[in-house]
């Protein structure tokens, strides 16, 4: 097909967003709201709008709120200001924007981020999570901030979405579908975005997340003097996270799953490091651990990380026990590098029936229609079933789970999952056995009495944690082995920018009339975490980033915020 260009003046704006992600959705909603015109464009098509967004679960990171309150929970701003800071390390001199940014965020989330998504319709489930727990004085969540939002990702993404259309259906806002970034045009004196230039995919009708077309069928060169980019991340692109890999993590998986769909390329980042944004911390990262074929996949190497309670027994590919407060929702980088230290690419958790059935969630919207259609019907059948739907579908038709009723049989299932043979019968008896020994006496094995610690708060005994019981016990069902898998999610460093979310130059001046936000910005600054996420501030950095971002974007003057 001959490729053309496209000069459409019918399709200036006051601002253009690349990306059609919550970030860039959430931008494009402050344009609208200022009564300004948008452009959006993004490489996908419609089918894809929202984003990465649409399949998580919703999390959210709130600080002192009526939920948290309700069940007994006591936060504060000053308490999640000392988390943030010990869990993300700070400690270059490139952290200058990614601090201001983490403590602006930390603000937020204790102050109106709730009110703000309530006035748009977003309301939570009543039970707050704990994710990457952590104990006082250390890294992690000292109590419970991983809200749930009810309908989960595309709840989250709903009232942006539908201001968007309805801005559109009276052209406020126009999108151009397939469009793919390649370069912004800058004003040879003055270094100010003019405009943005790119190639034109074929059509392709894929269902959401599936892999497209790269087909090019044409160009667009189009004139502008804001942009916004929201093109996300680096996770869906093998390639590229090997190449990012730092060595401090040990060496990077010959074969890891991605939790992210093929689009999320890092494009968009690239484009801009050509015309002269500077990128930071690209060497910091997010993946998971704990990561499952997904049975039913949707993209390719398509994984889905399991959301575990504190009970199941990590084993390294050998047989080893994780070391203490390396247990299963505590520490995600920490359990990362030791296990990239291994010399093998994946790990194992060892658990029984009544585990499962009330400690494993899945990562996903598709993967909790009960809270993602939000229905509470299906919410209390949840809690009363022995084992979830979507779980149950893995466990039976997942590649990468085995059962057994017994210690020794359950070994010889795994090694002939592996086929490595690398499960020693006798010391995976012996490790069971020191384990069950903790389930019935404190103070004899540190992660039982984590789970005791867990159960004291009423969120995890309610619905997440099951009390201390022997993995050997015919009563609570056969054994259950699960391979696991690192899952690529978040790259953590990004373009650098200001608290306008203006993207920055090396030497630190902004360039004029350009923005970032979401991923591509490292979630604000370029790198609003640190070394490590404290989870619920993915989905969250894209809510303030894009705020942010859109807001600077629509006034004249382009003055920072001040610190």
């Amino acid at each position: 097909m001959r490729a053309s260009t496209q000069r459409d003046p019918h399709t200036s704006a006051d601002v253009i967003v690349i990306g059609a992600g919550l970030a860039g959705l959430v931008a494009a909603c402050e344009v609208v709201d200022a009564g300004q015109t948008v452009l959006i464009l993004d490489q996908e098509g419609p089918n894809n709008l929202g984003g990465q967004a649409w399949w998580s679960f919703g999390g959210l990171f709130l600080v002192d709120s009526p939920e948290q309150r309700r069940l007994g929970v006591k936060d504060s701003l000053e308490l999640a200001r000392r988390d943030w800071e010990l869990t993300a390390g700070f400690d270059r001199p490139e952290d200058y924007w990614p601090r201001l940014w983490a403590q602006k965020y930390v603000e937020w989330a204790a102050g109106e981020k709730r009110a703000w998504l309530r006035e748009r319709g977003v309301s939570f489930f009543p039970v707050v999570g704990w994710a990457e727990r952590g104990e006082r004085g250390g890294i992690g969540n000292t109590v419970p901030r991983f809200h749930i939002t009810w309908g989960t990702g595309p709840g989250l993404l709903k009232p942006f979405i539908e201001r968007i259309l309805r801005a559109a259906s009276t052209g406020q806002v126009r999108f151009g579908w397939r469009h793919r970034l390649h370069q912004l045009h800058l004003d040879s004196e003055t270094g100010a975005v003019t405009g943005v230039s790119g190639e034109i995919l074929a059509p392709d009708n894929a269902e959401r997340g599936e892999a497209t077309s790269r087909e090019v069928v044409g160009s667009f060169n189009l004139s502008c003097p804001r942009v916004i980019i929201a093109t996300g991340g680096i996770g869906g692109n093998p390639d590229k996270v090997r190449e990012a890999w730092p060595e401090r993590l040990g060496s990077a998986p010959e074969h890891f799953l991605t939790g992210v769909p093929a689009y999320v390329d890092g494009s968009g980042i690239e484009a801009v490091e050509r015309s002269g944004g500077r990128v930071i911390n690209r060497d910091r990262m997010w993946h998971y651990t704990e990561g499952v074929e997904n049975w039913g996949p949707v993209w390719p190497s398509h994984g889905i990380r399991i959301l575990p309670g504190p009970s199941s027994l990590w084993l390294d590919a050998e047989g080893n026990r994780l070391p203490d407060r390396l247990w299963p929702g505590f520490d995600t980088l920490g359990t990362l590098t030791h296990l990239r230290h291994t010399g093998h690419d994946y790990s194992w958790f060892i658990l029984n029936r009544d585990i499962i059935g009330k400690e494993f969630a899945l990562s996903g919207s598709e993967q909790n229609p009960d809270l993602t259609d939000k229905s509470v019907r299906d919410v209390l059948r949840r809690a009363r079933t022995d084992m979830p739907d979507p779980v149950r579908a893995f466990v039976y038709q997942g590649a990468d789970f085995v059962m057994a009723d017994s210690v020794r049989d359950l070994a010889d299932e795994m090694n002939q999952l592996t086929g490595e043979g690398l499960i020693d019968v006798e010391q995976l008896e012996a490790i069971v056995a020191e384990r069950d020994a903790g389930a019935s006496s404190a103070g004899v094995d540190a992660q039982a009495d984590a789970v005791r610690e867990a159960r004291a708060y009423s969120g995890d005994r309610l619905i997440r944690t099951v009390a201390p019981n022997k993995l050997v016990d015919p009563a609570s069902g056969p054994l259950i082995a699960v391979r696991l898998h690192v899952l690529t999610r978040k790259t953590l460093g990004g373009l650098e920018t200001d608290l306008n979310g203006r993207v920055l130059r090396d030497g630190g001046d902004p360039v004029p009339g350009l923005f970032a936000a979401g991923e591509a910005s490292g979630f604000g600054g370029g790198g609003v975490h640190g070394y490590r996420s404290l989870e619920g501030t993915f989905l969250g950095g894209c809510l303030f980033s894009g705020m942010k971002a859109g807001r600077a974007a629509t006034r004249a003057d382009d003055a920072p915020e001040s610190a």
